[in-house]
């Protein structure tokens, strides 16, 4: 038994070394080296000051900022609660919801009732924490933005273009635009 016992505990300790901390330490060591903004969660600071991720979404309140797609994550871009609502297309409960959202996006955008609201604006997005809207959701909102910022929509408009990224891989999903980075660029061109 002391033949078999032996060899059994040195290769768990080899492989509790080897697997337990050597890889797990070379993995972050590569991450850091390679996709330091990833692994760190990609947080965005004005001032040293965190003021979010460029990565998970967040709630913007007042008429001068742009809106996110909205979240069923929890309270709101909760990312312990990440989820979809798993509502199907016919479920009463979305198509109420859709109803409400494209409403309420009418009404705060300044829009005619039964103006087409992009799809984005009244749905969440699978995981509830996306954090970039279409092209044409941040294009509707722009003339509210700039009328709160008392600046010309020309001017909001240039920076919605500025801040649109491309589809992933040049023909993955659609253009997009990153709500955060944009109202932060917004607040600087505001200040200066």
């Amino acid at each position: 038994m002391r033949r078999q016992l032996l060899p059994a505990l040195r290769l768990l300790a080899v492989l509790t070394v080897l697997v337990g901390i050597a890889y797990p330490l070379a993995i972050t060591g590569v991450a850091q080296a390679v996709f330091a903004d990833q692994a760190n969660g990609s947080i965005v600071r004005v001032d040293g000051e965190a003021v979010g991720s460029s990565l998970v979404g967040q709630v913007f309140t007042g008429d001068e900022y742009f809106e996110s797609r909205p979240s069923v994550a929890g309270d709101g871009y909760d990312a312990t609660a990440s989820a979809a609502s798993n509502l199907g297309p016919n479920n009463p409960d979305l198509l109420s919801a859709v109803e409400e959202r494209a409403a309420a996006y009418r009404e705060r955008n300044g829009l005619p009732e039964g103006a087409e609201v992009p799809v984005d604006a009244m749905t969440a997005s699978a995981s509830g924490l996306d954090p970039h809207i279409s092209v044409a959701n941040a294009r509707l909102q722009a003339e509210r933005v700039a009328a709160a910022r008392e600046v010309p929509v020309e001017d909001v408009l240039a920076l919605v273009d500025e801040h649109t990224r491309g589809r992933i891989l040049g023909f993955l999903g659609e253009d997009g635009v990153n709500v955060l980075e944009l109202n932060l660029a917004l607040d600087r061109a505001s200040a200066s």
